[in-house]
């Protein structure tokens, strides 16, 4: 479990340095350049994420029970997925209509995808590591809605059907990816089960 929480804390760490110093950030690329600053947060990143999957695998060699999730839970979980995969291509795609609305579709696509598995999970690791993905997406959410209220920022880019069916595709081949195969090799747990 500590690897879990380390790895928790590595990548809450970083991603969040924007939002508690957003200057600093834009300091850091200006002065050592934008590819080096994205080639360290990547590398952070990739640490954080490799100690959160050992973490989290090692928690599931023995796993505390907290509740036994219901297996319909689990089929909801399938679906809210797939709408968290439509945020996230969202966010991935220029231009579609769910960034010029919400402007973080990223951060509302972990909400989703955080609490799909907390409701389709029961165990004390899974409510480690999806409880703070779900806080930490909807704090940072609404700190970055209230700073672009209060500068003022409007979100005037040009939207186009094409784009948002971009981001529709990126979602469905990413969901079939996930549920038939990335899930079992990855997590080893099929979903589809």
């Amino acid at each position: 479990m500590l690897i879990l929480v380390m790895g928790l804390v590595i990548f809450f760490f970083a991603h969040s340095i924007r939002l508690v110093a957003p200057k600093w950030r834009e300091k850091s690329m200006a002065t050592h350049g934008a590819m080096r600053w994205k080639m360290r947060f990547g590398m952070v990143t990739l640490l954080a994420a490799a100690l959160i999957i050992m973490g989290y695998m090692q928690a599931r060699l023995e796993p505390v029970w907290l509740w036994f999730p219901p297996v319909w839970t689990r089929h909801l979980a399938g679906l809210l997925v797939l709408v968290a995969l439509f945020f996230a291509g969202s966010a991935l795609v220029p231009n579609t209509t769910m960034k010029k609305k919400v402007g973080y579709p990223m951060l509302i696509a972990v909400k989703i995808w955080a609490f799909a598995h907390l409701i389709s999970n029961g165990t004390l690791a899974d409510m480690i590591l999806f409880g703070s993905f779900l806080v930490w997406s909807i704090v940072s959410f609404a700190v970055y809605r209230r700073r672009d209220r209060k500068a003022g920022i409007v979100r005037e880019q040009e939207t186009g059907v094409q784009y948002d069916l971009a981001a529709f595709t990126f979602a469905m081949v990413s969901w079939f990816a996930i549920a038939f195969y990335l899930h079992q090799a990855i997590i080893g747990v099929s979903p589809l089960v």
